[in-house]
């Protein structure tokens, strides 16, 4: 039979008062609480069949008064009554069976306990256990928002004693056989804990050091991969304990299965998975939540409390298809999904950041914020959102409206210090870090972040110390060890770096932080003697910058300095985005795949543009071997250099050809396809169509424009004023814009120098290193023909030489291996033979 809220409240309120009745009885001396003789007398009373041992009935009274330790009042007087009502709601006795064995006289069903009101409940409630703070990361999503979602205002204190969902008029119970089957599934998790607890199977305490992570969101960058075990359950899934409670479990769901009505069966199982999903046994809230989605396939709450517990569980992909069902069953629902609809946008946001997936996420929690504006967590994670996207001032407005509706919102305040110290405002950025670390003292983020201020800023005694305490909260803590070694290094204190550096080796095994601890011996060994100029401290030699027109080549063969600065720059690039690992022909595919359909841009040309999110899609497709949090670098990098230029006007929207023709020449593949994808890419777009296999002169123009932007930014400002033809309406064929692009002046020539790059990657000459930085050359090798000393890509590309070589010029010869220096020095010798004979 379908209750209403209030009929539901009164049931309750009827179970309260039989516990308000059975305290009475017990509490001889009505002194408010039942001391340990009294609550001995109750459990002997209200369970005349068994004879208990003195042992025993110690060994439940302990078990009692430490499990409700919150409730014991002072000064001896024992279980207050609330304590006893806790019990019987945790299902540790049955209060009706108690209380017929009692024989007490019957309780109206309108009765109500004018003692217990919701208010002395809330007051004497404690506070969530770190267990059930990690629950809650979830539970947050599910409160609805809004008067709609308060639970109704009652007196009864079986109101209170239910958890708050379940007497909520929109998402609570609404059928009498529900509510058995709640308190019978609290009596099994009660005894399931219980056998756990005393075998040692999980930890009482819940999760250590919970406190000290950031919520969902950007900030959480530094747990990695931990965020979902961070929420995971507590419970020894392997026990006999645990597969008996299953077999347990089994029962109640087949007596919810045979329900008189499909409503009420539903309700059941939402019933079942809700309780379960409290107690974070949220694989078997998922089987609930699965069925009462097959009961009810409209219904935006099975597939909402799905998506929680998949999350939770760690299998974020399926949840994002989750929270999706949810969303469109929302949209469709109309006014009676309002106040949920927020939610499953952060929700959807979180899982698809758990991705990687970024851009879309911002989406969502734009979208959730536009629905509640007073939703300060959407705000917070929009901005945290944005800061992971390289859009700083966006994030800091964000993030600064968040804390606006909640003063004392730490990971905001952490978040947009971040933010601030991204754009250059330090001296606010540390006062965000430092009120972030006053609102919750272990803040890790906040600690580290802090630690990396110093570190640019050059204070390096302070950014180690920083480091020190994130270390002091979380000990595995690799990145805040390796970067103590750096600050240590920063204050010459070479041992002590030494020493964190093999520290963090230990903990991560990661190659990079092997070569530095293999380059900090190398320095050691070579430190050189003080002298004038440029030294770190650290045994770097002494060097000058120099001007670029000191360099001379030696053979055409060698490259210019800057267009080798600039190709180091675009490798860079290349690297962070994992575009080198991407088959250029994959564009090629996406083109023959992707129906984009026509819009027209505010100058009336037609185009194939997408929003941002969509793009991120695609991204995600042709990045696919990618880890979530490296896309999510990825994403980073390619919205800043390359979206920022093609969407100036910051429509949000990308032409999708003109993105393909930019990131083509940069991604894996013989250099001859990628120029024929970029060709191809610029005739998949509408204003080529229809052209036999020619582009206009002006699109190859202007896309050689924002190519150079793009990549070349110090020179492509200028060269986009100085371009001409932008307006010639004459076609160009293959071989035509082929000639465009390959002008080492004006087209992409650098492309050859960026190939060159990428085949030398692994190329290494012996023992040869390079004069500045002290590192094993690898690359080409680039010697100075008078004084015979080598420099390294980067060194040469930067101007540095040796300051004890103080030239008018510098004339330097490039090899690409060791061979072409062997070849090379025997032909010098030749010559140098010859010469000696003539003169004989």
């Amino acid at each position: 039979m379908a209750l209403s809220a209030s009929a539901a409240s009164a049931g309750r309120g009827s179970r309260a008062e039989k516990v308000r009745r059975i305290f009475e009885r017990f509490d001889t001396n009505g002194d408010g609480g039942l001391d340990r003789n009294e609550m001995a007398a109750l459990v002997v009373a209200v369970n005349p069949r068994v004879k208990f041992s003195e042992d025993q009935i110690s060994a439940i009274l302990d078990e009692v008064f430490h499990t409700y330790g919150e409730f014991i009042l002072p000064d001896g007087r024992g279980l207050s009554l609330l304590g006893l009502l806790r019990t019987y709601d945790d299902g540790a006795g049955d209060v009706d069976r108690d209380f017929l064995a009692l024989s007490l006289p019957a309780v109206d069903s309108d009765a109500s306990s004018p003692d217990i009101a919701a208010g002395d409940a809330a007051a004497h409630s404690s506070p969530p256990s770190g267990a059930a703070a990690a629950a809650s990361l979830l539970d947050d999503h599910a409160k609805p928002l809004g008067a709609g979602g308060a639970a109704p205002s009652v007196s009864s204190r079986a109101a209170v004693a239910a958890p708050a969902w379940a007497t909520s008029p929109n998402h609570g119970i609404a059928f009498d056989s529900s509510w058995g089957l709640l308190d019978d599934l609290e009596i099994l998790v009660k005894r399931l804990r219980s056998k756990q607890l005393r075998k040692g199977s999980i930890d009482g305490a819940g999760n250590n050091n919970f406190d000290s992570f950031s919520e969902a969101g950007w900030s959480r960058e530094i747990s990695g991969a931990a965020d979902s075990a961070s929420t995971a359950a507590p419970w020894d899934e392997t026990s006999r304990d645990y597969l008996t409670f299953v077999k347990e479990l089994a029962v109640l769901r087949t007596r919810a299965d045979a329900s008189r009505s499909r409503e009420e069966a539903f309700d059941n199982h939402m019933v079942i998975g809700r309780a379960l999903s409290e107690h974070r046994l949220f694989r078997d809230a998922l089987a609930s939540f699965r069925r009462a989605c097959e009961l009810q396939p409209t219904d935006v709450r099975p597939h909402f409390r799905a998506g929680n517990c998949l999350y939770a569980l760690g299998r974020h992909a399926e949840a994002k298809e989750e929270y999706l069902l949810a969303l469109e069953a929302a949209e469709a629902g109309g006014s009676q999904s309002a106040d949920i609809l927020p939610q499953i946008h952060v929700n959807l946001g979180i899982a698809m950041e758990a991705e990687g997936m970024v851009l879309g996420a911002c989406e969502h929690y734009r979208e959730a914020a536009i629905l509640c504006p007073s939703h300060a967590r959407a705000l917070k994670l929009l901005g945290s959102a944005l800061f992971g996207v390289g859009e700083y001032r966006a994030a800091e407005k964000a993030l600064e409206e968040a804390i606006f509706l909640k003063e004392d919102y730490a990971d905001a305040h952490c978040d947009l210090g971040s933010a601030l110290h991204a754009v250059g405002e330090d001296d606010r950025a540390i006062q965000e870090f430092q009120t972030a670390i006053d609102l919750k003292p272990g803040h890790v983020d906040a600690l580290y972040n802090l630690g990396g201020l110093n570190m640019d800023a050059g204070r390096f005694v302070r950014a180690a110390e920083m480091y020190t305490r994130v270390l002091s909260i979380r000990p595995n803590h690799w990145r805040a060890q390796l970067n103590k070694a750096v600050a240590l290094l920063g204050q010459g204190e070479s041992e002590e770096a030494k020493k964190a550096l093999k520290d963090a080796f230990k903990m991560t095994q990661r190659v990079e932080v092997y070569d530095a601890i293999s380059h900090l011996k190398t320095l050691q060994k070579k430190k050189p003697k003080p002298s004038k100029g440029k030294d770190d401290g650290q045994g770097e030699q002494a060097y000058v910058v120099v001007e670029a027109s000191k360099f001379k080549r030696v053979g055409r063969k060698t490259t210019l300095r800057q267009d080798l600065a600039n190709a180091l720059d675009i490798r860079a690039f290349e690297r962070m985005t994992k575009l080198g690992h991407c088959d250029v022909e994959l564009l090629r595919k996406e083109m023959n795949e992707t129906d984009v359909p026509i819009s027209y841009s505010g100058t009336g040309i037609p185009e194939k543009s997408i929003r941002k999110a969509a793009l991120e899609v695609i991204l995600r497709r042709l990045l696919s071997f990618l880890k979530p949090d490296t896309f999510q670098g990825a994403i980073k990098a390619i919205n800043e250099r390359i979206l920022s230029v093609l969407d100036a006007s910051g429509s949000g929207r990308v032409d999708l050809g003109m993105f393909f023709a930019t990131i083509a020449p940069i991604c894996s593949g013989p250099v001859d396809m990628r120029k024929r994808i970029v060709f191809d890419a610029l005739l998949w777009r509408p204003a080529s169509e229809g052209s036999n296999g020619q582009i206009r002169r002006s699109d190859a123009l202007t896309y050689i424009k924002l190519l150079r932007a793009v990549y070349i930014p110090t020179h492509g400002a200028s060269d986009m004023l100085e371009m001409h033809g932008e307006s010639d309406p004459t076609m160009v064929s293959y071989t035509e814009f082929l000639e465009m692009f390959n002008d080492p002046d004006w087209g992409f020539g650098i492309l050859s120098t960026l190939v060159k790059l990428e085949e030398s990657d692994h190329i290494r000459h012996g023992r040869h290193t390079c004069s500045i930085c002290l590192y094993p050359i690898i690359g080409s090798r680039f010697k100075e023909t008078k004084h015979f000393f080598s420099l390294c890509n980067r060194c040469y590309s930067e101007g540095k030489v040796p300051s004890a070589f103080k030239l008018e010029e510098y004339r330097f010869k490039e090899y690409g291996n060791e061979s072409e220096a062997l070849i090379d020095k025997c032909m010098c010798f030749n010559l140098h033979s010859k010469k000696l004979e003539a003169d004989a």
